[in-house]
């Protein structure tokens, strides 16, 4: 049989992704052999592993996944993770100030890649929160070999392991299917699992669909009700641009011999439309299909673990019914309509602007885990990835024609990393860690062209092509990591980590190659979500970040109550910010000096600061024959700063924090959630963000769960609070927004008005 179960001094989320039947099914039960912190897990090893991963247990994942179709959303309770608002399945993680690539987000241990010039398919929109099996944050200070091409947290998320049978002789037949319906919006979605087991082999299959129309603020922030999509009128409400349909599948085949487990995984999704209402452009169509093979042994020496894999992408984008109309003012906003009226109201005035992207991403890696001695161990590992990307827009008239306009052509992006990391135990209160990671980083891209190759093209697409393709593409990055951490717990009750991490991560392709200023083209290729235009630079350096942070743990024996503190200070040489662009079409002294309009900037290396806090913790209140009360929460403060310029960076979440009152008794398990966000007056003032008003949310849940079947239900903001979101940029969501001033500045993407939800799951 496969021994998992051997104490092993890496990660909980490594253990259970790696477990056999008996770990699955404890994981199926939302059972757990670790410690609690709330409804957090810390890992648990043979020597407590530094620093230690943050895990949202089974049980937590499926209280949530009836009211967020969102994989993100699911690490909303994990301290130091906000959300960027997006489409309705593809929010970003904020972590610590940091977003987006500068995360390293691996699915199934793949690296996946956004292949959109607004990221509109980030690598945790590719698995549904009903398919996810464990998902695990190393927040402030990711060792090596769990980092690479990054330089803020590490995000992995494991769909559900394989199962099999318990005994020789024994088929293991078992499923679940489940369901759910939240009133903002008219969500609706339901899932599936079924797997066939013997002792030795499994075939499994889990699928999910999703759908919902457009959410509703709290409030009115609209003025005029004009006609929208065919028979439909968005109301005052009404957040344009929000609806989404989703379905993904997943086809896992695995085998297992005593100790060796090989497990093979087919997964496809098909989204034929996810509008973006903080952006100009909507998802019309996107279509991934991916292949992964794992190997995973258990020797006398210790582990490894080997993968390869395929993923496929085919995206398309356009103008959504909300933004091929004209809708009137904003409340409270400028005065300017949304767009210019079609005539008649309500004809579909808006030429269509195709844009498709496809990419192939292939990848592998080999990572072993060599026990030196009981008190050391010794990780080591290789990966390698190849991506090829083609970014271009068929022509469709009005100036967007003969040709296509060739956004990234034939762009290319090849890592190999190498890692080595030792991790020790001195002695019964010391813990240390140390380890050195080097990545070689290959980019390229062909020659483009704009719409036109003419010399009067509109908005300089000749000029500005000539000058990309007379450059040389090529741009090859050697970038050295280390990190250098410690525990040490000098009592039972308290536990002290520590350390240093030195991370680099290189640009993207859409930051180095996108190349038209054009402020047409450049409000295409923008995935702040912020409303401007945004150009790319060849010259660009490997951002390269300096991290101190220390987390104080102090708790019970039991963990019944904690209490953590982690305080980081990053400092970032080459910080990949944006500033005004000062040569091209758009680069005009109106461009330059604006502060109340959108504008077209261009990537560039500044030196960034950021400084913060996450505080958390829980305690139980009371236990009496009505059940047994407790409270928890967390808060969050980070502080970011442009050192070369004095502007505050962007999408800095303010300060907020929270909490929740819980009760359980029986199979019941309910809470009562107080959200609070300070207002938000530092912005980046070269991107003119928005600033944001404070506010306050109430939310409620409630679930039951028999042997077999579980029901959830509940409210989210509870008192239709109208709120704007601090990290969801300009509201885009409705009326022509070719043009960069088409919609009016100012106005910030609005949060969900009150919703009601409900769900259950059956096993079978």
């Amino acid at each position: 049989m496969l021994d998992f179960h051997r104490p092993r001094r890496v990660a909980l989320a490594v253990a259970l992704a790696c477990s056999g039947t008996a770990s699955a099914e404890a994981a199926e039960r939302g059972e757990s052999d670790a410690p609690m912190l709330g409804d957090i897990v810390v890992s648990d090893s043979k020597i407590q592993p530094v620093p230690a991963a943050l895990l949202l247990t089974p049980a937590r994942l499926r209280q949530m996944r009836a009211a967020t179709s969102d994989t993100a959303s699911l690490l909303r309770d994990i301290p130091g993770v906000e959300l960027q608002a997006g489409g309705g399945v593809s929010s970003l993680p904020v972590i610590h100030g940091l977003a987006d690539d500068r995360h390293r987000i691996k699915l199934d241990g793949m690296d996946l890649i956004s292949t959109c010039p607004n990221h509109m398919n980030p690598p945790l929109s590719y698995i549904d929160p009903s398919q996810v099996g464990s998902l695990t944050v190393h927040s402030a200070l990711p060792p090596v070999s769990a980092g690479g091409d990054s330089i803020g947290s590490t995000i992995i998320v494991k769909s559900r392991p394989p199962r099999f049978a318990a005994a020789r002789d024994v088929l293991l037949n078992t499923g679940e299917f489940g369901a759910y319906y939240r009133s903002n919006g008219g969500a609706f979605g339901g899932n599936l699992a079924a797997t066939l087991a013997s002792d030795q082999l499994s075939v499994g299959y889990q699928a999910a669909y999703a759908e919902s129309d457009n959410y509703r603020a709290g409030q009115a922030f609209k003025t005029t009700r004009e006609t929208g999509r065919a028979g439909h009128r968005l109301a005052l409400d009404e957040v344009g641009s929000s609806a989404y349909r989703t379905a993904s599948h997943v086809l896992g085949l695995a085998l297992r011999n005593e100790n060796h487990l090989i497990d093979l995984k087919f997964g496809w999704q098909n989204v034929p439309e996810q509008l973006y209402p903080n952006q100009r452009m909507d998802m019309t169509d996107n279509r991934q299909q991916r292949v992964n093979l794992q190997y995973q042994g258990q020797f006398a020496w210790g582990s490894l673990e080997a993968r390869a894999y395929r993923e496929s992408v085919r995206h398309k984008m356009d103008f959504g019914t909300d933004k091929r109309f004209w809708y009137g003012t904003a409340t409270g906003g400028p005065t300017a309509a949304f767009a210019t009226p079609c005539s008649p109201i309500g004809v579909n005035c808006a030429a269509g602007m195709p844009m498709e992207s496809e990419s192939s991403n292939l990848g592998a890696s080999v990572h072993a885990a060599i026990d030196l001695s009981p008190q050391d161990l010794l990780r080591v590992g290789v990966d390698q990835q190849r991506y090829r990307l083609d970014d271009g827009w068929p022509p469709s008239g009005a100036g967007m024609w003969p040709g296509t306009f060739w956004n990234i052509n034939n762009g290319q992006r090849d890592r190999l990393g190498a890692f080595a990391e030792w991790e020790g135990r001195l002695n019964a209160r010391w813990t240390t860690l140390l380890g050195v990671r080097y990545e070689r980083v290959r980019m390229d891209a062909g020659v483009v062209q704009g719409y036109s190759t003419a010399s009067g093209a509109t908005g300089n697409q000749y000029a500005d092509a000539n000058a990309f393709n007379a450059r040389k593409h090529v741009r090859t990055d050697h970038n050295w990591e280390m990190t250098a951490l410690a525990r040490h717990v000098p009592n039972r009750a308290v536990d002290l980590d520590f350390g240093f991490a030195h991370k680099v991560r290189s640009p993207n392709l859409y930051e180095r190659y996108t190349w038209s200023t054009w402020s047409m083209a450049a409000v295409m290729n923008n995935f702040a979500g912020d409303g401007n235009g945004y150009l790319g630079n060849l010259d660009l350096k490997p951002e390269k970040a300096w991290t101190l942070s220390a987390t104080l743990d102090w708790h019970a024996d039991d963990r019944s109550w904690a209490l953590t503190a982690t305080p980081y200070y990053t400092r970032v040489s080459d910080y990949i910010d944006a500033l005004r662009c000062t040569s091209g079409a758009s680069c005009t002294p109106a461009n330059a000096t604006s502060s109340n309009s959108f504008v077209v900037l261009q990537y560039a290396n500044q030196a960034a600061r950021l400084v913060g806090v996450d505080l958390s913790g829980h305690a139980p209140l009371a236990a009496t024959a009505l059940g047994s009360f407790a409270v928890k929460g967390k808060l969050g403060y980070t502080n970011g700063r442009n050192r070369d310029t004095g502007d505050s960076l962007y999408n800095i979440m303010p300060l907020n924090a929270r909490v929740s009152l819980t009760h359980t008794l029986g199979g019941w398990d309910n809470a009562v959630e107080l959200v609070t966000v300070k207002r938000k007056d530092k912005v980046a003032d070269a991107r003119n963000e928005i600033r944001t008003p404070g506010y306050s949310l109430v939310n409620l849940r409630a679930s039951h769960t028999w042997k077999d079947v579980r029901v959830d239900f509940g409210i989210d903001n509870v008192f239709d609070k109208f709120h704007v979101q601090p990290l969801g940029g300009a509201y885009l969501g409705q009326g022509t927004t070719m043009s960069i001033n088409a919609v009016p500045w100012g106005i910030g993407l609005p949060g969900m008005g009150r919703s009601l939800y409900a769900g259950f799951s059956v096993k079978l």
